[in-house]
């Protein structure tokens, strides 16, 4: 799989993440400072990284800033996207099944090294859900993505 990734500081998280799609076999896009680079603007990156998805360069992206709520919003920003800000394994697999979440937002300060881990295992072994009502709600969102939000 082709991921999109993006930061704004270059942590050791985000080595960590690095390695980690590496080791799974994916193919990564980076957007971001290199180690020892000064930091770039949350919002910049994290587009550059959600583009790829929408313009099918990149099956999924993930993106990284502080807090994970900037490039959470970015992201979201973008039609076609729908990220998730997870700090644990139980929230990445409930946005893969409920949300059809393709983007994964993390917080380069509050995700710890194991936790990471394990919300990469479950976003990545969690498909989207492919019930009646599941779709409905994905179709909704679509609906509110082309300007048309209210019912």
């Amino acid at each position: 799989m082709k991921i999109a990734l993006s930061t704004d500081e270059r942590t050791h998280l985000v080595d960590v993440i690095l390695e980690e799609l590496d080791r799974r076999g994916h193919e990564v896009i980076y957007f971001g400072p290199e180690p020892g680079g000064a930091a770039v603007d949350w919002p910049d990156v994290t587009l550059d990284a959600v583009e790829r998805v929408v313009l099918e360069e990149a099956d999924e992206a993930i993106v990284m800033c502080w807090t994970g709520t900037g490039c959470t919003i970015a992201a979201n920003k973008v039609p076609g996207v729908r990220a998730a800000l997870c700090h644990d394994a139980e929230t990445a697999e409930g946005a893969r099944v409920w949300n059809h979440a393709n983007v994964l937002a993390l917080s380069l300060r509050a995700t710890p090294e194991p936790v990471a881990k394990e919300i990469l295992d479950r976003w990545f072994e969690t498909p989207f859900s492919d019930d009646d009502w599941n779709r409905r709600q994905i179709a909704r969102i679509e609906e509110i993505e082309r300007g048309r939000g209210a019912s």
